[in-house]
């Protein structure tokens, strides 16, 4: 484990995030297929702001229990539309419970009822069902108006396709907050709106930083065929990687802090529904951001004509590489140099066979020149093939050797 942490906080990560990508489309697929059965089974808990209705709240000990408030409710002659929520704990708990709508003669007698049976001082608060109505509508509005708005920037900044990709891993998240939203039964208020968009910007902040990545990765590339797009943006995720998890983890730990120790410890509920929003759609915007965004920009791009050519020169090269004598073992030494480094730093962490390319250039040995060839001889201490008709020269002696010594001067 230790090692593994050592590679990834190196950028030496080898995962084959793209090679991979049926595996999560098939994970994602059955996540959207169980968040849409539960949107036509069990709906979802909307709120008064959303549905209209009546709110009471009032102080209640901790021997209060809500089937009992549900009971003092009915009776009075209202009908509750869930179960009666109950809000911190100790001697701040506090008890709400929403019907639908009443007219004022109602309320008055459903508020006698709980003063009457639990407390003395009861809060009403009523909503109209048009009031939700219309904050449904715009909120569906602002939606739309910021998808439009991303594609816009993301088409003008990268390229249509990645525009593409990033809103599909959007529309993903959103699918999937919405289904634990629905799948739990936690009551969908205004503040749900608000971690909603939230979410959509650390979503599409993460699947920038990537796209940014892979960008530049894959900039020269149909030039050369070092490499395919597919293998060039799995180099980018694993470059990334190492960021995108501290990025995800340092935004997860407050708002784990806020659902789990503020709603459950302590029994704040009016800030679960908001935590749940913020965790769901912060987890799966990481997550779709790295095998979900990339992985469907590869496949759009792979279909172009230039790309799946580049494809095909990689293929042949590589080929021609493997049918060499010796190219394993080249390729083995340039993979991974004396010092663990891969040889040239990230690259052979996302395309390991692309130092089979770089051993099998190394291994052509350049033709050498005549020139160089009798430079060699005459530092070997050889001569090099005389010309015709030129006198052979007599080699120099040392002294400390066999033959002639040479002459010196004496005084």
């Amino acid at each position: 484990m230790a090692g593994i942490i050592g590679r990834l906080y190196r950028g030496e990560t080898t995962f084959d995030f793209i090679g991979s990508r049926r595996r999560w489309y098939l994970a994602s697929a059955v996540l959207l297929l169980v968040c849409v059965v539960s949107f036509l089974v069990r709906g979802f808990n909307f709120g008064i702001e959303f549905e209209g209705g009546t709110q009471f709240q009032f102080a209640a000990p901790a021997s209060v229990s809500p089937d009992e408030v549900t009971r003092v409710v009915e009776d009075a002659g209202a009908r509750t539309g869930a179960a009666p929520q109950v809000v911190g704990s100790g001697g701040t708990r506090q008890i709400v419970v929403k019907t639908g709508q009443l007219s004022v003669p109602e309320q008055d007698k459903v508020k006698q009822a709980l003063a009457t049976r639990f407390s003395e001082q009861v809060s009403v608060s009523s909503v109209s069902s048009s009031w939700g109505g219309d904050i449904t509508r715009k909120a569906l509005r602002a939606l739309v108006i910021f998808i439009v708005a991303v594609c816009v920037f993301i088409g003008f900044r990268f390229e249509p396709k990645m525009a593409v990709a990033a809103i599909v891993a959007l529309i993903h998240d959103l699918v999937l907050a919405a289904g634990i939203y629905s799948l739990v039964g936690f009551e969908v208020t205004p503040s749900t709106v608000v971690g909603l968009l939230t979410i959509l910007g650390f979503s599409l902040y993460d699947t920038v930083v990537v796209f940014d990545k892979v960008a530049e990765n894959s900039r020269g590339l149909l030039g050369g065929s070092r490499m395919t797009y597919s293998q060039a943006a799995n180099l980018a995720v694993n470059q990334t990687l190492a960021r995108s998890i501290n990025t995800s983890l340092i935004a997860l730990l407050p708002v784990a802090g806020l659902l789990f120790v503020g709603a459950g410890l302590l029994g704040v509920g009016t800030i679960k529904d908001l935590a749940l929003v913020l965790f769901v759609g912060l987890a799966s915007g990481a997550y779709s951001s790295l095998f979900l965004a990339t992985p469907i920009l590869c496949d759009l791009k792979e279909r172009e004509a230039q790309y799946a050519a580049l494809r095909k020169r990689v293929a042949t090269k590589r080929a021609a590489v493997a049918s060499r004598p010796g190219a394993a073992t080249q390729a083995k030494a340039a993979t991974v140099p004396a010092g663990g480094v891969p040889a040239g730093g990230a690259p052979a962490a996302g395309d390991p066979a692309a130092a089979e390319d770089d051993a099998g250039d190394a291994a052509e040995p350049e033709p050498a020149t005549a020139g160089a060839a009798a430079a060699d001889a005459r530092r070997a201490g050889g001569s090099a093939t005389p010309r015709p008709g030129a006198r052979p020269k007599r080699p120099q002696q040392r002294r400390g050797g066999g033959g002639r010594p040479s002459a010196k001067r004496r005084r």
